[in-house]
């Protein structure tokens, strides 16, 4: 089973990075951008029975590993949802 992790910066916490980015669009001629966060995608393949189970596995990984519960918010989606939306490869 696939599954894709979203893991982004909470609201209120500095994405220095996104920033950084920003201002490289902006000095680029990209000016219309009004804000920016950088994010990281991370995807799991794993054997489980179900979707439900997959989903579960995966949030133990983000609440453990994957994400930083104090400074990131996660979303996992899983393939049949990316399917649907023609987002998987």
């Amino acid at each position: 089973m696939r599954v894709r992790v979203l893991v982004r910066l909470k609201p209120g916490i500095l994405d220095v990075q996104g920033a950084a980015v920003q201002k490289a669009l902006a000095g680029l001629g990209f000016t219309e951008v009004t804000d920016l966060r950088v994010g990281k995608v991370i995807e799991v393949e794993l054997q489980t029975a179900t979707a439900d189970a997959a989903r579960a596995r995966v949030g133990e990984m983000c609440r453990q590993l994957l994400a930083n519960p104090v400074l990131e918010d996660y979303t996992i989606e899983m393939a049949d949802d990316l399917a649907r939306r023609g987002a998987v490869r």
